[in-house]
């Protein structure tokens, strides 16, 4: 792997509508505009998913705009009982009326309402602010929250990621760990609280346009090690991944990236336990299912089926100048998906 990384700011697509600079970079670099994808604009995907962990409890709220079709979904994630509460609100053929942004780092609104569901993103300087009315939510009772993430100075994983098989799919990805959660959410009259000192949220923040079929694995926790905000973002399997994995360890602000990683895990059983293992050997650790959020929609041209497994992990992972780190039960989530869309 040779882990190219972008640093100069540019285009991300060349006239031809093919990615100028595949790679990976701290920051999102690259300049993505609506205006320069040469595919067809029904093909064009762009989400802004939020996952924000709290001690035996999460939430999740996503705004997606899939070209010919929008989701707003919203989750309650109960770790404790290994259960969840999902939520998606569809609209037919917005095509860019959402207006989610094009660039992941400036401040602005992103906003979805329906008569049932109100999500908001408010982006300032250095704060996140995710807040949501979900109307008739659970048994006929409402869910809220008001969430404030923090957003201090620190890298994160960018990647621009081709296909050889189509020069216009292309996915612009960023992701951000290492947000501390403050604030809560409240369901059936009970309110949970969001403590910045061991809570965290992440960003997956996607603009592109992939091919039909794709299976991915991802994975991404948070934590603190020694008194300083930890986290990792860990994924593989469509694209062309030449230039560059997303493979990235962020310890107090500082990103160390990492090669070839691989979950080891039975695809008949994804609550048995799992092996992580990076081709460089700096990532190695075991991981212990306690919920697998599973999804399934089979609409016959769109089809997902997905694990989004939360458990515990314990191994080690080396930064750039050698210092091992001890993972020691570390909450975390890793996914398997497949999704043809």
């Amino acid at each position: 792997m040779r882990n190219h990384e972008v640093t100069a700011s540019l285009p991300l697509h060349s006239p031809d509508g093919s990615l100028r600079e595949p790679g990976w970079s701290r920051k999102p670099v690259q300049i993505y505009s609506r205006a320069s994808v040469k595919a067809p604009k029904i093909r064009l995907k762009e989400w802004d998913y939020y996952l924000v962990i709290g001690q035996g409890f999460g939430v999740s709220l996503t705004i997606a705009d899939n070209g010919y079709m929008g989701l707003a979904t919203v989750s309650f994630l109960d770790y404790e009982n290994a259960t969840s509460i999902d939520k998606s609100i569809p609209t037919l053929f917005p095509m860019g009326k959402l207006n989610l942004p094009e660039d992941s780092t400036k401040p602005g609104v992103t906003a979805f309402s329906s008569g049932k569901a109100m999500l908001r993103f408010d982006v300032r300087a250095g704060t996140r602010r995710l807040t949501c009315t979900h109307k008739k939510f659970h048994n006929g009772k409402d869910f809220s929250c008001d969430i404030l993430l923090s957003e201090p100075p620190m890298d994160s994983i960018t990647i621009a990621t081709p296909w050889k098989e189509d020069k216009l799919a292309f996915y612009y990805n960023r992701k951000i760990n290492c947000m501390p959660a403050s604030g809560w959410c409240e369901l059936d009259g009970v309110r949970r609280a969001f403590n910045p000192a061991t809570d965290f949220g992440t960003l997956d923040w996607g603009r592109g346009v992939w091919t039909y079929d794709n299976r991915w694995k991802w994975g991404s926790g948070n934590g603190v090690i020694d008194g300083k905000p930890f986290g990792f973002n860990l994924g593989y399997g469509f694209g062309d991944i030449t230039a560059a994995s997303e493979n990235l360890i962020i310890y107090d602000g500082v990103g160390h990236k990492l090669d070839d990683v691989t979950f080891v895990f039975d695809k008949n059983d994804y609550m048995k336990p799992w092996k992580w293992t990076s081709s460089d050997g700096r990532l190695e650790a075991d991981f212990v299912p306690v919920f697998d959020h599973a999804t399934y929609v089979n609409a016959g041209v769109l089809c997902t089926d997905g694990h989004q497994v939360f458990g515990k992990l314990t191994g080690y992972c080396v930064l750039d100048d050698g210092t091992r780190l001890e993972l020691k039960e570390l909450f975390c989530f890793a996914e398997d998906v497949r999704m043809k869309y």
